[in-house]
């Protein structure tokens, strides 16, 4: 028997409910993994807010991101990494009902753990990971061109300014000052957000930026789009608005297939780079299993100054 934590009907992060249930041995293409930490991310909570369409059944599992030990491998399988037997530290990511002690998940989601990251960063990597490349991707980032990230101390901020860097393009990031070692301490030219910003941009880049990452979703990242980019198909949003839609504004997000195709794809190259130690996790701290709903809670305050785990 596991410990789960679930959504019985949809809404806020007060409908979850810690229940335990039987977990099923791993069929063909399958593996089963002892948890030993769940990445905690806004998708989270946002996936049991409201219906998404008729495939959602209720209860509903929540958390998309595990880091943990092989406990079973179904017949002839292996993890997308290669190989993978009873007791090899592992990484799962997109799966469903990551907040548990233990899950049975498709093996072609499960990725050997890098040495580099303890068990909670692991289990951060990915989803933020995988926004951050998609960002860069979609925008077009090349090397020797300077780009805007607003919100750059952010989970996916911080990853866009460590591959942002791997890739030879300069990054100036908005974020407050008390966080503008962390940007510099990735690369990055740190500006703070607020009035006078897009005259602080202009110093910072003379030449002007070539693209914009929101990861914030503010009216100030929007109106930054408009007065710096001439060209808006490189400016992306992980947090759409009305305001950023009328902006030609590209919107992410991992549930659309051509976004959720590439991230997928990119996910053994993330996990090279995290083993090689150029692609790190800022963590801010863990939780117990049984206190999901105050991490949450921290995480949506906006501020919880790196990610966040939770650890069975």
């Amino acid at each position: 028997m596991a410990l789960r934590w679930i959504a019985p009907d949809f809404g806020g992060p007060e409908v979850l409910t810690l229940v335990e249930t039987a977990v099923r041995p791993p069929g063909p293409g399958e593996v089963t993994i002892d948890v030993r930490a769940a990445g905690v991310n806004p998708a989270d909570y946002k996936h049991i807010a409201a219906p998404r369409g008729a495939a959602q059944e209720l209860p509903l599992p929540i958390g998309y991101e595990v880091a943990g030990v092989l406990s079973a491998v179904g017949p002839d399988t292996e993890i997308a990494s290669g190989g993978g037997t009873a007791g090899d530290p592992v990484v799962a990511f997109r799966i469903a009902g990551g907040y548990a002690t233990q899950v049975t998940v498709s093996a072609k989601d499960v990725f050997a753990k890098p040495e580099a990251l303890d068990f909670p960063a692991a289990a951060n990597l990915l989803l933020a990971g995988c926004t951050a490349a998609e960002a860069l991707h979609v925008v077009g980032a090349a090397k020797g061109e300077t780009i805007l990230v607003h919100g750059a101390s952010g989970a996916v901020g911080a990853s866009v300014l460590q591959q942002a860097r791997i890739k030879g393009v300069n990054v100036i990031g908005t974020a407050s000052e008390a966080n503008f070692a962390l940007l510099r301490g990735f690369g990055a030219q740190a500006i703070a957000y607020g009035p006078g910003l897009l005259d602080r941009v202009r110093t910072a880049a003379p030449e002007g930026v070539a693209a914009i990452i929101d990861t914030v979703g503010t009216d100030e990242a929007v109106d930054s789009v408009y007065h710096l980019l001439p060209d808006t198909s490189r400016a992306v949003t992980i947090v759409p608005s009305d305001r950023s839609r009328a902006a030609g504004i590209t919107a992410l997000a991992g549930n659309r297939p051509e976004s959720a195709a590439y991230r997928d794809s990119v996910r053994a190259d993330l996990l090279d780079l995290a083993g090689e130690g150029r692609l790190v996790v800022p963590m801010a701290r863990t939780f117990p299993l049984s206190e999901a709903l105050a991490a949450i809670e921290l995480v949506r305050s906006g501020h919880p100054g790196g990610k966040v785990a939770l650890i069975p």
